[in-house]
């Protein structure tokens, strides 16, 4: 094997940061494996992979909906690791009159995005109809009580990357990129929907800018299942023929994410910062958008809390057809290598104290 792929998403995780950082690359540069990511593919089928984790000897860390969708679909993942971040949910509207309650929400128009050019699972529109879901029951409402509108948009993906021989394929997808709830915000302006769901920093941003205001937001749910969402908690995921082959480059690349959660924890400003780029978004929004230090929640782990909400989000998913089918959940986490990793750690801590 002489090259290993990985994909993330434009989110806080710590295996992001590892392969920003260049640890990765580092990790295995001795042995001439190359560590390159699949947005730098030439092959849109590659670049695909982001979503269906098809590519075989490949690493995805990001949002939940298309980790669990590709493993729904039939590839052959495993679960190693999740990051649980806690992060800005809310319902915006640019009304005045709107009050969280059943009785002022009946009835209104709730956008609900639509991506008319998905060829795999409409993670954007999943997310939004669970953030509505979650957050109305803090209203005693629920997704029957409200008109839910689709507000359809065509944003460029993965595969339509058409890159200049100075421009990588990465960097032209990045300039392609609208706001992440462009559409949210176009249909609050134009009149088109009442109420919008939006999220992390760039939520909390576009809401700012709007000057909309907060009806519901998800430090209001005590329940930590609600919270789950595309981005809460983000899964740790491997081709499985990778695990099964050489389960030790996969804990070396635990190793080096969890080197990299700890590394955060000291660095506060440069998590920040790193954040800011990714999402694209000001720095200002980071610290507001994550409650409780973000650099303090980029640990990774397979607690069983974050694991049961996630599998009661992968049943809101099935439950709503956005997923083909259903799977064996226990059966694709595999907590192995996470565990051999954490122990081997520990037992050098040990040593090093003796």
């Amino acid at each position: 094997m002489s090259r290993i792929w990985y994909t993330r998403c434009p989110a806080p995780t710590p295996f992001g940061i590892a392969a920003q950082r260049g640890e990765l690359e580092a990790e295995f540069a001795a042995e001439g494996i190359d560590v390159k990511a699949l947005q730098d593919a030439a092959d849109p089928l590659v670049r695909r992979s982001h979503f269906t984790h098809g590519q075989p000897w490949s690493f995805r860390q990001g949002g939940n909906i298309p980790a669990l969708w590709a493993r729904a679909q039939g590839s052959d993942t495993r679960l190693i690791g999740l990051t649980w971040v806690d992060e800005f949910q809310a319902l915006i509207t640019l009304s005045t009159q709107l009050q969280p309650t059943r009785a002022s929400l009946a009835g209104r128009r709730f956008g609900l995005p639509l991506n008319t050019r998905s060829q795999a699972v409409d993670f954007h529109r999943a997310s939004a109809l669970r953030g509505f879901s979650s957050l109305l029951q803090v209203a005693n409402a629920a997704l029957d009580d409200v008109r839910l509108v689709d507000l359809p948009h065509s944003p460029r993906g993965l595969v339509d990357a058409k890159p200049a021989d100075d421009l990588p394929v990465g960097a032209w997808l990045d300039a392609q990129r609208a706001h992440e709830f462009a559409r949210e915000a176009e249909a609050l302006l134009r009149g088109e929907a009442d109420v919008v769901f939006v999220k992390g920093a760039t939520g909390l941003e576009i809401a700012n800018v709007l000057g909309a205001r907060v009806l519901i937001d998800i430090s209001a749910h005590h329940d930590r299942r609600a919270h789950a969402n595309n981005g809460t908690p983000r899964p740790l995921t491997v081709d499985a023929q990778l695990l099964r082959e050489r389960p030790d480059l996969v804990e070396r690349v635990l190793e080096r994410t969890l080197e990299a959660a700890a590394w955060a924890c000291g660095h506060p400003a440069e998590i920040a910062a790193y954040v800011a780029r990714e999402v694209r978004c000001a720095e200002y929004w980071i610290p507001r958008a994550y409650a409780g230090g973000l650099h303090r929640q980029l640990d990774l782990g397979l607690d069983s809390d974050a694991l049961d909400a996630l599998v009661h989000f992968k049943n809101f998913l099935l439950h709503h057809a956005f997923l083909p089918a259903d799977f064996d959940f226990d059966g694709w986490v595999d907590a192995a290598p996470l565990e051999a990793v954490i122990a081997r750690r520990r037992a050098q801590e040990a040593e090093a104290a003796a």
